[in-house]
């Protein structure tokens, strides 16, 4: 049991970080729209490379989330068992 139970804190831990990244996205796209309507194209840069780094994060995020899942499946099916 305690198996499982730090593989599903493990997983709360890791859908924080995706809540947060996506939030964090949302956030960033919100300031390219503002950069795009001034035209301040520096900036517009900037914003579109840290847009490009939290979508790889978030990316590299849900395929850990996606085997944290299965991992919680197989314990849980072993405690069943």
């Amino acid at each position: 049991m305690p198996e499982f139970e730090n593989l599903v804190q493990g997983q709360m831990e890791i859908m924080d970080k995706l809540l947060y990244l996506q939030a964090e996205i949302e956030r960033c796209q919100e300031i390219e729209k503002e950069l795009m309507a001034l035209e301040k194209k520096a900036q517009l840069l900037s914003i579109r490379e840290d847009i490009s780094q939290k979508r790889r994060d978030l990316a590299a995020i849900q395929d850990l989330f996606q085997k944290q899942t299965e991992q919680v499946i197989q314990a849980y099916q072993k405690i069943e068992a």
